[in-house]
Order: C-alpha cells, then structure tokens, then sequence
C-alpha cells in the first residue's frame, strides 16, 4: 500500500518494516504465519532491488591502469632502470620485484576473502592413461565324466588315508600313555576325566574323548565307576582281551554331553 514511500531514498519505513518483521517472526507457531512472512520477505527484497536501481552514484570508472600501478608500488616495485635492458627496449623502465612481493599481496587480500582457494594444477591436469585391459582367461575344457571319475576317488581316498593314521598314531599313544602308567603303579587307577581334559583347550578335550573312544571300542581299555560314582579307566591285560574275544561280549557305546561350562 505505501510501495511509493519505501522507495523513496529519503524514507527509512522498508528498514522500519523489516525490523517490525523480526519482531513478529519470534511469535510464529503455524505454518500459514510462516508462509505469510516468506511471502513479506520477498515482497521486501523486491523493493530492495528497485530502490537500489533508482540510485544515482558519482563514482569515477575504474581504471586499470592506475590500478596497476597503485598494485606494483603496494608490492614494492624497485624502479631502477636496468643500463642492459635499456638498448634492447627503448622507453622501457625496468625494475624487478622483491622476492615476497607475491606473498605480501596474498597476506593482504586474504582479509578479504574468507573461503578456500580453489585447487588447481600448476603444470596443467594429470594425463589420464586408458584403462589396462584384463587378459581373457580361457576356460579349461570339461573334461569327459570318466576322467573325472577317476581322479575323484583317488582324491577323497588319500585324505581319508591321511587322516585316519593320524588318528591311529594319536590312539596308540594315549593307549601306550595309559599302559606304561599302570605298569609303574597297577594299584593306582586313573581317573577318566584328569586323562582326556585339558585344562588349556577345550577343542583339544573333546578330541581326547574321541581318540579314548577308539581304546575302549577296540577292547583295550575299560570305564567303571569308582566309589564317588566316577568314571575310571584302565588297560585290559592280553588274557582278558581274549577272554572277551571268545566270549564275543557285546560292547555298547554311547554319547556324552560335555559343555564348555562343565568343561572349564
């Protein structure tokens, strides 16, 4: 409504309604007060720009002449005439810089420029190389189905081989362990559980277990239960190992549970 009396250089009212604005701003709670004061400030800047453009400076143009040569004195341009450059350009001052003179005049512009400098090559971009091309590896062509049949069994059956002995090698020694024990003292029996724990591994328990397995399967040791209901284990002497091969008595195994809370 009063869009003539804001424009006028002599009034201070868009100033004036501006801060009346920021006032009123600080109670918004709704969104249609919000709207309506986006809406004033775009009005506000409008006005802005057209009372900017009715104003009249006298500035002088800029000269870049004059620029340039305020810039030289400011860095601190030595204005000795060179006696060697003088012949070869004729009306020609000569001088030189000293050598901070670049740095002094970034120390002073940098007031005035408060972002970063943008990055830039000295020598120009990197060139970019083309990509290496990847060699073609070439599939190997299927063989027929019975030469794979023959190298499939011969795999499997080495490994089995391999590590069957070396759960053999692992029986006989607890076995020969267990043995030379009751050979030092036959009265003392030893305790299913201080043989086969391992106190630093509990992996290393359960294949302790395993391996007993094998000795007691096979007929070479026994389990029974001492006076405290615990497990204990002892070699079986020859003669009764072949008792109990005439007799073909039926040996029965079984699963036992063993945590690693009950381990430790």
């Amino acid at each position: 409504e009063n869009r003539e009396d804001m424009l006028s250089s002599k009034s201070n009212k868009l100033t004036e309604a501006l801060e009346e604005a920021n006032k009123l701003f600080s109670g918004v709670s709704c969104a249609r007060e919000a709207a309506l004061d986006a809406q004033f400030l775009v009005l506000a800047s409008n006005l802005g720009k057209e009372k900017a453009n009715e104003l009249h400076s006298e500035m002088t143009a800029f000269d870049s002449l004059a620029f340039a040569e305020d810039l030289l004195t400011f860095m601190g341009l030595n204005r000795i005439e060179i006696e060697e450059k003088d012949s070869d350009n004729e009306g020609f001052s000569g001088g030189y810089l000293p050598s901070n003179a670049w740095h002094k005049l970034g120390a002073e512009t940098e007031k005035y420029f408060r972002r970063a400098p943008s990055f830039h090559y000295m020598l120009g971009s990197f060139k970019s190389e083309p990509p290496v091309p990847r060699q073609r590896i070439e599939r190997q062509k299927k063989t027929t189905g019975r030469e794979e049949k023959r190298a499939m069994p011969a795999q499997l059956k080495k490994m089995e081989e391999s590590h069957q002995e070396a759960t053999e090698k692992e029986v006989e020694r607890i076995l020969g362990l267990l043995q030379t024990h009751f050979k030092n003292d036959p009265d003392m029996p030893i305790s299913f559980f201080d043989l086969v724990i391992d106190p630093n591994s509990f992996a290393r328990t359960v294949e302790n277990i395993f391996h007993v397995s094998f000795i007691i399967r096979d007929g070479f040791a026994r389990l029974k239960l001492d006076e405290d209901k615990l497990p204990i284990i002892e070699p079986v002497k020859e003669d009764e190992g072949k008792e109990d091969d005439r007799s073909n008595l039926t040996r029965n195994q079984a699963v036992i549970s063993l945590s690693h809370q009950e381990w430790k």
